[in-house]
């Protein structure tokens, strides 16, 4: 099935529309910050911002520690951002995606153009966002003294895993977005919700047994726990984990970008 799905170019693995889609994704990031001063630089800025906002929070106001960790502010502050890189990844993608049809209606009434690739350009745009931060995170485990051993070069894997996921997300909600506009509207509470329902300010551990198997459930749970243990323990990540949640990301992908093509000759209709 695989093989089949390559050699007919199916738009899960990209095989055609590579150079619009790179040209799409380039055009969109810089767009996002074109007449700002720093421009491409809030790329930057803005990961360190919101890191040392809850920082802030939950070190000097909370008084708060790293369950299961010392007492350091370090070890706190980066297992924190290793846990904000890939959630910001998702939320990023969720609030772009259920408008990735609806504002381009000329594409979708007046051009013969190929709509699946707006979600490959809403996920590389997010996906271009989290490698900045990947750099961030590495460059401050560096500075604040964390050992970096050799599966460190594995990160860039964790990232890739998600991709699937994350197309599917863009697809299944680009497509239904278009007939359901109060999406747009929920994305905002579900990101918030989502936030405390990922082991984004707590390890899995920290969690009661059942609690804890109830949250592997979470699509961001393996990306989290495996980036902490690459970067900030030094060790493999669970590969059957991470191999499993690539493999349902690609049936859900695969599902959803199934019913994008069935709802798609009814968008100009409703746009």
């Amino acid at each position: 099935m695989l093989t089949r799905l390559l050699h007919r170019g199916h738009p899960l693995f990209l095989a055609r529309h590579r150079y619009l889609v790179a040209q799409l994704v380039r055009r969109d990031i810089m767009s996002r910050y074109q007449g700002s001063v720093l421009g491409i630089g809030w790329s930057l800025l803005s990961p360190l911002l919101i890191l040392a906002a809850y920082t802030f929070v939950f070190r000097s106001v909370f008084k708060a520690r790293w369950p299961g960790g010392s007492d350091s502010t370090s070890e706190f502050v980066l297992q924190l951002f290793a846990g904000l890189l890939i959630f910001n990844l998702f939320a990023d993608l969720l609030g772009r995606a259920p408008r990735v049809v609806l504002d381009q209606p000329n594409l979708v009434k007046r051009v013969v153009f190929p709509l699946e690739v707006l979600s490959w350009v809403a996920v590389g745009a997010a996906m271009f966002q989290a490698v900045l931060a990947l750099a961030i995170l590495l460059g401050a485990a560096v500075g604040f003294g964390t050992h970096l051993t050799a599966w460190i070069l594995a990160a860039p894997l964790v990232l890739a895993s998600m991709v699937p996921f994350l197309l599917g997300t863009a697809w299944l909600l680009s497509s239904v977005g278009v007939f359901l506009r109060d999406i747009t509207h929920a994305i905002g509470p579900a990101v918030s919700m989502l936030l405390f329902a990922s082991p984004v300010l707590y390890p899995v551990q920290a969690l009661p047994p059942f609690f804890a198997r109830i949250l592997w459930l979470n699509p961001l749970t393996v990306p989290i726990e495996s980036l902490r243990r690459i970067v900030l323990h030094g060790t493999a990540p669970d590969w059957q984990a991470l191999g499993a949640y690539t493999a349902i990301g690609l049936v859900f992908a695969f599902l959803a970008y199934r019913l994008f093509e069935r709802l798609r000759p009814a968008f100009a209709d409703e746009i």
